[in-house]
């Protein structure tokens, strides 16, 4: 069984997080594959630039996602996905879908209604451990030292 890595991110600006509708209206996070010898985070910022246009920053990692891959070419050979995703933030909420790679809308949702939206409950996860984190994060830069948990 073959094995491919991927990276994405969990892109957030204010109280909004990026969402892509896919042609068949599955909305999901941007996310893709990481080249030959290219580090994760770089994957995953090249991968949200390339599928939404929006240019992010990195604020932490969040964990990763494995599943199945069914595989429809001709040799039928699954594979195993493994997706690590990063919390980013970009500075304004211009986007706009590839749609080479079958996405027709970019969208900034609310990030208390974000889950919902996404189609897969692996995604849905990393949505809430993102905000989580990001609710750490913001919590920290007003104090000045980490919340009591």
């Amino acid at each position: 069984m073959r094995t491919e890595t991927s990276a994405g991110g969990i892109v957030i600006v204010g109280n909004a997080i990026l969402l892509l509708r896919k042609y068949n209206g599955d909305w999901v996070l941007p996310k893709g594959r990481v080249e030959a010898n290219e580090e994760l985070s770089k994957a995953a910022l090249r991968e949200v630039y390339e599928e939404s246009g929006v240019k992010a920053e990195i604020v932490s990692y969040v964990g990763e996602i494995t599943y199945q891959m069914n595989n429809h070419r001709p040799d039928r050979e699954k594979a195993i996905k493994t997706v690590h995703w990063f919390l980013m933030r970009a500075r304004n909420m211009d986007c706009k879908p590839q749609r080479e790679e079958g996405f027709v809308e970019a969208k900034y949702i609310h990030i208390d209604r974000a889950a919902e939206h996404a189609h897969y409950n692996d995604e849905k996860r990393m949505i809430e451990l993102a905000k989580k984190e990001h609710a750490r994060k913001i919590s920290i830069d007003t104090a000045g030292e980490p919340a009591a948990t």
